[in-house]
């Protein structure tokens, strides 16, 4: 008889708030999953590992593991480094059958977080300020490897889409690292344009060292131009739209649809 176990794969934080909601993440998924063994694992900066992750679905009796990437896009870290870890186990136990789900990616779900993060963002803010007068600023990690001109393109259609679907007056895109525009020159030339107010929504999964470098440079830019408001948008975090696609990642590994 097959026992299945689910492994959430994570990149990993040296950021506690992080891996809380990490966390929190993988337990939603272990209620919307009860049938299965639902466990988690980090690439690296913190514990358990994806191995460790994996060692302790065995040790429960699980011989068809369901493997989910924590990750957004289809970097080096879903194409190369996880699956290597998979793989590696997987030609130590010839008993066991190992499936690896793909990235989030760009998914309907993901911008309905994101568009309610955004929301959110407007509701508690102490003006109002229509949108046709505002510009909707979205933040990228950043890549500039092989993998650089596709997760980049992804932010880019990210922000297209929220910015025409929510009826903003424009959308502009800039990255946390390694790719152009830099967070700092492209809030500044942003700031530039005239708007009333730019929202900054940062698609990242969840808080850590980035963030916290977004969040101040947001500040510092705000401060050399007081007659713009700047409004900080929640990154998507453990949103229950962002569960809801890991959900679907999961599911797709059984249904056949993980194309």
């Amino acid at each position: 008889m097959t026992t299945t176990g689910v492994l959430v794969c994570g990149h990993g934080s040296r950021d506690v708030e992080a891996i809380k909601e990490f966390e929190i993440l993988v337990h939603a998924l272990t209620d919307l999953f009860p049938e299965y063994h639902v466990k988690h694992g980090y690439l690296e900066f913190a514990q358990p590992t994806i191995q460790d992750g994996l060692n302790t679905l065995r040790d429960l009796g699980v011989d068809r593991f369901l493997a989910v990437p924590g990750m957004l896009f289809a970097g080096g870290h879903v194409k190369k480094d996880v699956p290597a870890i998979l793989n590696a186990v997987a030609s130590q136990h010839k008993d066991i059958s190992i499936q690896f789900g793909r990235e989030l990616g760009v998914d309907s779900k993901l911008l309905l977080a994101a568009a309610d993060r955004i929301h959110t963002a407007e509701a508690n803010a102490p003006n109002r300020i229509p949108r046709d007068k505002t510009l909707l600023m979205v933040v990228g990690r950043g890549a500039a490897n092989s993998d650089a001109s596709e997760t980049n393109d992804n932010v880019v259609s990210i922000c297209r889409m929220l910015s025409q679907d929510m009826g903003f007056a424009k959308g502009a895109v800039c990255y946390a690292g390694v790719a152009d525009p830099l967070i700092e020159p492209g809030l500044k030339h942003a700031a530039a344009l005239g708007f009333r107010r730019i929202i900054v929504f940062s698609y990242l999964l969840f808080t850590g060292v980035l963030i916290n470098r977004i969040y101040s440079t947001i500040d510092q830019v705000a401060a050399e131009f007081p007659t713009v408001e700047f409004l900080k948008a929640q990154y998507l975090g453990p949103h229950p739209k962002v569960i809801e696609t890991f959900a679907d990642r999961i599911r797709s590994l059984t249904d056949g649809n993980n194309a």
